[in-house]
């Protein structure tokens, strides 16, 4: 999952950069207020990837990370089923 939300965000930057590129080297020679329109949505775009890219998907693994405290993470591992090497 993680390639795949890596493809997402680098699709979605890459049309960020598209549309600037496209609204004032070609689209502003017809009508500025649709090259500043494109530039609108185009400011939209990187933080709509960023929360893509860093979203947790339901298949990854984050509640095995340790705590820090010993003792919770001695229970939570007895729930899970797992032992812990002492």
């Amino acid at each position: 999952m993680y390639a795949r939300r890596r493809h997402v965000y680098f699709a979605m930057m890459g049309t960020c950069i598209g549309l600037f590129v496209l609204a004032w080297g070609v689209v502003r020679l017809w009508s500025v207020p649709a090259a500043v329109g494109m530039c609108l949505v185009a400011m939209v775009i990187p933080p709509v990837a960023a929360m893509v890219a860093n979203r947790r998907g339901p298949e990854d693994r984050w509640w095995d990370d340790p705590s820090g405290d010993p003792e919770s993470d001695e229970w939570w591992d007895e729930l899970d089923g797992r032992k812990r090497p002492r």
